[in-house]
């Protein structure tokens, strides 16, 4: 039900935009949360937003560079990711919390999408 897209590859520096197509899964007091899997690293939660007030949260590893973003019209999350690096390099998935909290943990979401390959070359 979740779809990660969005993602390829990109010069250092660069830009890309994912989305997350939620299919209308979400919860009142929830949120929609962004992680990312780097190769032979941990998944790891880098950004979420609160379903009842768009709060949003970051990871300082992207704080400033990363925007997250809903439209709910289109039942879609995006993650715009500016001055990309190399250690952004990373599979990213889009995941969907039942009660918001902070930081976004990977054991407090129950729903997972297929991830989107983002690659920076340096």
């Amino acid at each position: 039900q979740l779809q990660a897209s969005g993602g390829g590859l990109v010069q250092s520096g660069g830009s890309l935009r994912l989305s997350c197509a939620t299919s209308g899964l979400t919860f009142d007091d929830g949120a929609i949360g962004w992680f990312r899997q780097a190769p032979g690293k941990e998944r790891e939660g880098i950004s979420c937003i609160s379903n009842s007030d768009g709060i949003t949260f970051y990871d300082d590893s992207v704080k400033g560079r990363f925007t997250i973003s809903r439209d709910n019209a289109k039942n879609t999350v995006y993650l715009q990711m500016n001055s990309l690096k190399a250690e952004d390099t990373a599979v990213y998935y889009c995941a969907v919390q039942e009660y918001y909290s902070t930081p976004p943990l990977e054991y407090e979401y129950d729903y997972w999408g297929q991830g989107t390959l983002v690659t920076v070359s340096s």
